[in-house]
């Protein structure tokens, strides 16, 4: 019979693999719009807007996969919601110099959410732009570390 903590990383796998998919669509529906150059998605609200909202499922799903590792791994809690990728660097599920490029991701997000300060969305999506690939690159820290357990 196995353990509880067995059957828990079952079910932690299962809503992991579930939002890695979730994760993957909204790239794929976002990397159609991201060969566009600035101008052209800055003149097209469509566009923008599905960007923006986009992002933030992404890293909603992101925030998600990091809280539930913290739980089911019994690790610290964070303060805030960027510290949830510190403490996966901190336990080796994502790598160190990896977090310090991805956690500002959670900031970004607020303001696009939040409009907590006036974001420049040249700036928005030149970075989603140059930094789509990191979004990628966390879905398969993830995906590896979660076939591991």
């Amino acid at each position: 019979m196995p353990s509880k903590l067995a059957k828990n990383m079952v079910f932690s796998k299962i809503l992991i693999d579930e939002k890695i998919k979730r994760i993957d669509s909204y790239l794929a529906e976002v990397k159609s719009l991201l060969v566009f150059s600035v101008r052209e998605i800055l003149n097209d609200f469509t566009k923008l807007r599905t960007l923006e909202r986009n992002f933030q499922l992404i890293v909603d799903e992101m925030i998600d996969i990091n809280q539930h590792f913290i739980k089911e791994l019994g690790l610290d809690v964070s303060d805030d919601l960027e510290g949830t990728f510190h403490i996966l660097g901190e336990n080796n599920i994502l790598p160190k110099d990896f977090i310090l490029k991805v956690a500002p991701v959670v900031g970004l997000r607020n303001r696009l959410v939040h409009r907590y300060d006036k974001l420049d969305p040249k700036i928005f999506v030149e970075s989603f732009q140059k930094d789509y690939s990191d979004f990628e690159k966390y879905v398969k820290f993830i995906s590896d570390y979660s076939e591991k357990l």
